[in-house]
């Protein structure tokens, strides 16, 4: 009598059932992600207006910006760039005269009805005009002997122009001097004749320098400072005089 015997099976499936099975993971899948995307969309329809009140004050923001710039600050700037000329007028002639300290005055204060330095610095705020302002008033305020008004200016000064950022540091160390204090103004002549190497001030300002660390009692600093001054600007007028400070340094080493 025959028997039935049951085929064995290799265990590998039939492309048909794999691609059943297939089918089952990708929609596994894709039922996932609309899953996950039915519950975004509740989630964005829950806080719709928590989402409009952030998008609109993104956007007012970036237009409030744009704003300002185009009908504020630039009018501003214009507005102050013009409103300069009469307290530079001023200054310039101060430098030129033996009426310095009414011209000066006028320079930061202002006169026939036109704003001065210090009123350009304040009402200008933020501008290239007001922030030149300040470097203007610090000079003035130098020239009319307060050195504390003049050093609250110059320190609010900035520029990337090297030559103008090396005066006003060097003149921030020139008001620390006179003050009497002259670890501020050595360490502010050192920045001045590190800023911008040049024919100029950086002999000017290691003269000045080397003076003050005489008066701190750093003859070998000084002493550095003057021979610098000898080697590498020879045709500097401060040269003319190193070679006795040169002397005084050395016999106080």
């Amino acid at each position: 009598m025959a028997t039935y015997q049951k085929k064995a099976t290799s265990g590998k499936k039939s492309k048909a059932e794999s691609k059943i099975e297939k089918g089952s993971t990708t929609a596994e899948v894709f039922n996932k992600l609309d899953e996950s995307a039915s519950k975004t969309e509740a989630w964005v329809a829950a806080n719709q207006k928590y989402i409009l009140v952030v998008i609109g004050a993104v956007v007012l923001g970036v237009l409030g910006y744009m704003g300002y710039n185009e009908f504020i600050q630039k009018p501003k700037a214009i507005e102050a760039a013009n409103e300069i000329s009469l307290a530079q007028s001023y200054f310039d002639q101060a430098i030129n005269s033996t009426a310095k300290d009414s011209l000066f005055t006028l320079a930061l204060n202002g006169g026939g009805g036109k704003y001065g330095f210090l009123d350009i610095a304040e009402k200008y705020s933020g501008t290239k005009t007001a922030n030149l302002a300040h470097y203007y008033a610090g000079i003035s305020y130098l020239n009319l002997k307060d050195y504390t008004n003049a050093i609250k200016h110059l320190e609010k000064f900035s520029s990337d122009d090297m030559m103008l950022s090396s005066l006003a540091t060097g003149s921030l160390g020139d008001a620390f001097s006179e003050l009497g204090q002259y670890d501020d103004a050595l360490s502010y002549y050192e920045k001045a004749f590190a800023t911008n190497e040049n024919e100029l001030t950086t002999p000017l300002y290691l003269y000045k320098a080397g003076l003050v660390a005489m008066e701190l009692n750093k003859p070998t600093k000084a002493h550095e400072f003057f021979e610098r001054i000898k080697e590498d600007f020879p045709a500097s007028l401060q040269a003319n005089q190193v070679d006795v400070l040169i002397g005084q340094a050395k016999q106080a080493e």
